[in-house]
């Protein structure tokens, strides 16, 4: 029975790692895949799941309009797809999360999503939020804060490295914006910015 996967981590986790990784699995078997990743993450080629330690794969573009069950079905009807591996999930809306599941459920395909669970001031994300509720396994992606800690927080900074405590959910960066940390760090931060 096909079933719909959340790994989830903070940033910089290895989460794009992990997915190409289960990919290249899939495939080396002779198993067919689709690839997902959001389009709004235009840090490197548009449409390619990118990880920092330098793999790549291409991937199909989505962003809210995006029927995913749709796509994910017609390329299912050129031949059996036995897996569809989503990056950056946490960009997913509602719709496209109940989409994924009846993958799964009706059409027997598995679904591995990788995302963050929150944002820079611990909120959920949508797709996360959907996936959090209607996941078959859930499995986090440990990362680990500078003092040792598991890092499951998310910080966003400034230029200089300075905290940032508000602004919109959605703001694309790497290193140069985003620090992982533990929950204790994380709010001592926050409450210095």
């Amino acid at each position: 029975m096909a079933k719909l996967y959340f790994y989830y981590a903070s940033m910089n986790a290895g989460k794009s790692t992990n997915l190409l990784q289960a990919d290249f699995n899939y495939r080396e078997r002779g198993m067919r895949t689709m690839l997902f990743t959001a389009a709004v993450d235009d840090r490197f080629a548009a449409g390619t799941i990118v990880s920092r330690i330098g793999l790549s794969a291409p991937a199909t573009g989505f962003d809210a309009r995006t029927d995913l069950g749709a796509l994910v079905l017609d390329e299912h009807g050129r031949g059996a797809l036995a897996c569809v591996l989503v990056d950056e999930a946490q960009f997913l809306s509602t719709a496209q999360v109940e989409q994924l599941a009846a993958l799964a459920d009706r059409h027997g395909i598995a679904v591995l999503c990788y995302g963050l669970r929150t944002d820079f001031r611990g909120a959920l994300f949508e797709g996360s939020a959907r996936l959090l509720a209607l996941a078959d396994a859930l499995v986090e992606i440990k990362s680990v804060c500078a003092c040792g800690r598991k890092a499951t927080m998310n910080l966003r900074v400034d230029g200089n490295g300075r905290a940032i405590a508000h602004g919109r959910q959605t703001e694309i960066g790497g290193n140069e914006r985003y620090v992982a940390l533990c929950r204790r760090h994380h709010a001592e931060a926050l409450a210095d910015a």
